[in-house]
């Protein structure tokens, strides 16, 4: 069995330290052969992110710049239509085989409205479900009783406790991993740059001055 390979989808608008310290731990924690970034072009469940999927992708390589785990997955960035998980998902195990163990990392939030996601019982056909657990937010354990009837059924028949059962199997397994609990948000880091203030040492340096040579978010009020 080859090592697994981590996913980390989302707007990154912009990408921060919340984003690549989680990155970091699971892959350490799993012992991942790399962490593919996988940035929307126009997400299904949100707002149409402010930067433009030029500027994102942009952000996310100087981002990652240096990290030899980490690489830079450009298939959904220009899609003129939204951005399903299972698809991109469908894309991968076809290009890496049957046999290739792929980690979808999300974060507890996430987790718990998985049932809304499109074709979402497909997911776990096709990757491992990797719940970032940060210290002092409810788990998804505990928060059990308010899940659907069937996420409930899933959690209950598919919950490991051990990351080396990401490496037994291509797929099919939730596993909840705990991160340091970094509290930024790309929303955060938007309301600080519209407000004229700064918002160093939340995302890398790198990432910043690309935003303020090109000007982005200054009259964005994030939401």
């Amino acid at each position: 069995m080859t090592s697994p390979i981590g996913i980390l989808g989302g707007t990154f608008d912009p990408l921060h330290f919340g984003h690549l310290r989680l990155a970091q731990e699971l892959a350490e924690g799993l012992v991942l052969g790399e962490v593919r970034f996988i940035p929307a072009g126009l997400p299904a469940h949100r707002a149409p992110p402010f930067a433009s999927p030029q500027q994102r992708l942009e952000m996310v390589h100087l981002g990652m710049d240096g990290n030899p785990l980490f690489s830079l997955d450009e298939r959904e960035i220009f899609k003129p239509a939204p951005s399903y998980t299972v698809e991109t998902l469908l894309d991968l195990r076809r290009e890496r085989g049957a046999m290739q163990p792929l980690c979808l990392f999300m974060g507890a939030d996430a987790f718990l409205g998985l049932a809304t996601w499109h074709r979402w019982r497909e997911l776990f056909d096709l990757a491992h479900l990797v719940v970032a657990q940060r210290p002092g937010v409810a788990g998804i354990t505990r928060a059990a009783a308010t899940l659907p009837a069937e996420l409930l059924d899933e959690l209950d028949r598919r919950l490991v406790n051990e990351p080396e059962a990401m490496r037994d199997a291509p797929s099919g397994a939730i596993l909840v991993h705990p991160v340091t609990a970094l509290d930024i948000s790309a929303t955060q880091i938007r309301r600080e740059l519209a407000a004229g203030r700064s918002p160093r040492y939340l995302l890398p340096d790198a990432v910043l001055d690309y935003i303020r040579t090109n000007g982005l978010y200054k009259d964005t009020y994030g939401t």
